[in-house]
C-alpha cells in the first residue's frame, strides 16, 4: 500500500475550496437569473421561452446542489483522513482518502454535466435569432474577410 502523510490531504485543500467558490459563484448566477425571469414572467415577457428555462434552472440548481454536497464530503474526507492519520489508523486513512477522492471526481462530473446544462439553456436564449441557427466554432474562426 502506498505511504500517505498528513500533507497529503491537506494538498486537496485549496482545490475543494476553489471548487466550492466557483460552485458558488455558478450559484449566485443562477439565482440572479432565476430572479429576472420571475420578473419577466410577471410582466408577461418570453413566454415561449420561459417555460423551457424554468425546466432547464430546476435541474441545474438540483446539480449544484449536489456538486455543492460532494464538494464538502471531500473536505469533510480530507478532515477526517488528516486526523486517522495523526491518530496512526494507516489503513482507516487510505480508505478515508480514497473517499475523498471519489466524492471530488462526482462532484467535477456533476459540475460537467451541470455547465452543458448551462450551454443548452444560452442557446435557447439565441433560438430566435435566426443568424445564429447555423453558427459553430469552425465557421466562426474561419470568416473570409476577418
Amino acid at each position: 500500500m502506498l505511504e500517505i502523510n498528513i500533507n497529503t490531504p491537506a494538498l486537496l485543500f485549496p482545490a475543494i475550496t476553489l471548487l466550492m467558490l466557483a460552485y458558488t459563484n455558478r450559484f449566485l448566477s443562477l439565482a440572479a437569473l432565476i430572479r429576472k425571469l420571475h420578473d419577466e414572467y410577471n410582466r408577461g415577457e418570453k413566454e415561449k421561452h420561459i417555460l423551457l428555462q424554468i425546466t432547464n434552472i430546476r435541474t441545474r440548481l438540483n446539480l449544484i446542489r449536489y456538486m455543492q454536497s460532494f464538494g464538502v464530503l471531500s473536505f469533510l474526507c480530507c478532515v477526517l483522513c488528516m486526523y486517522s492519520i495523526f491518530r496512526g489508523w494507516m489503513v482507516i486513512a487510505h480508505w478515508i482518502f480514497a473517499a475523498s477522492l471519489i466524492c471530488l471526481l462526482v462532484s467535477i462530473i456533476l459540475s460537467l454535466i451541470e455547465i452543458q446544462k448551462s450551454t443548452r439553456a444560452l442557446e435557447v436564449e439565441l433560438s430566435d435569432i435566426e443568424e445564429l441557427s447555423e453558427a459553430n466554432i469552425f465557421k466562426d474562426i474561419f470568416k473570409p474577410g476577418q
